[in-house]
């Protein structure tokens, strides 16, 4: 039987005055979108800082934030920086994957438990931090993204996740139950296509067993979401899950026809199942931490942590 999913270290929340490093592990960054959000981040009276690479273009992969051993470098470096209580990515896009494997995980280990967040492209640097580092990651909106510097409802439930985890352990959604039911277990998740992509590789989760599974994901054909749920299914990575929690499929097909696929892949696996609980690539996105034990209720479409997300 695969391991269960484990619950995971809490960093510590920030306080007024934390030093906040922005990096671009994946694509490239527009200047004015990471200058407009680098002054929210400032209106919280946090004190933001960018990595050396964060602004760089890859001269022929034009859809990397510079190269492979320097968007690395400034995820490493803003990691091991004492100085530095968070790291938070400036957009998703594609490219963690290729520099995941770049990274010294015990220097990281190391220099202990920091707050992490990000989602999209993000999704293979969550895994990799609960795999290799243990830690707690929160699936949130990121410093550069559109969804994040003009939407209120994106920035206030960060911030109250950042500085005041305990007023958020209730996470309350819009949502509906597509399957009912309770169900508790340790969350875990984010973009489906790269779960699936990270099946096999040396960050990726055995399964999802024990877990409170949340996914989305954004501009993919509904045959292409089959073949990743179908793909997780087959490898066994969904066996035991407790609970699955479905957030946004933005510039996907309609969710008429996105809808029963869902039902299809996942309502037989006898667990409850909630739908449109608004994370992921959608406006007002909420913050979803990675690696807390927590209920589900997918009648009342609510996520109940156990304890604050951030100590």
């Amino acid at each position: 039987m695969r391991e269960a999913v484990r619950e995971l270290v809490r960093p510590s929340r920030l306080a007024p005055g934390a030093r906040v490093a922005v990096v671009a592990p994946s694509g490239p960054v527009p200047e004015e979108r990471l200058q407009a959000g680098l002054d929210v981040l400032r209106g919280w009276d946090l004190d933001p800082v960018v990595g050396s690479h964060v602004l760089d273009r890859h001269g022929e992969l034009t859809y990397l934030a510079g190269a492979d051993a320097d968007r690395a470098a400034d995820l490493q470096a803003a990691w091991c920086d004492p100085s530095v209580d968070a790291v938070l990515c400036a957009r998703g896009g594609y490219g963690a994957q290729r520099m995941v494997d770049l990274l010294d995980w015990e220097a990281m280990r190391a220099a202990g438990p920091k707050v992490f967040v990000g989602f999209s492209d993000v999704t293979v640097l969550h895994e990799a931090f609960a795999a290799r580092l243990g830690l707690v990651t929160l699936h949130g909106p990121m410093a550069a993204g559109v969804d994040f510097i003009k939407n209120a409802g994106a920035q206030e439930h960060l911030k109250a996740t950042l500085f005041a985890p305990e007023s958020v352990r209730t996470i309350t959604s819009g949502g509906s139950a597509l399957v009912p039911g309770r169900a508790r277990g340790v969350t875990l998740g984010g973009c489906l296509c790269l779960l699936a992509a990270e099946l096999g590789t040396p960050q990726a989760r055995p399964g999802a067993r024990g877990g409170l599974l949340c996914l989305e994901d954004v501009g993919e054909e509904t045959y292409r979401l089959d073949r990743c749920l179908t793909q997780l299914g087959r490898a066994g990575w969904l066996d035991g899950v407790r609970g699955v929690l479905l957030g946004s499929w933005e510039q996907c097909e309609p969710y008429e026809r996105v809808r029963p696929l869902l039902v299809d892949r996942l309502g037989g696996l006898g667990v409850p199942v909630v739908e449109g609980f608004g994370f992921g690539h959608c406006a007002g996105a909420l913050t979803i931490p990675f690696g807390v034990s927590a209920t589900l209720d997918a009648d009342a479409a609510t996520l109940t942590l156990d304890e604050p997300s951030l100590r």
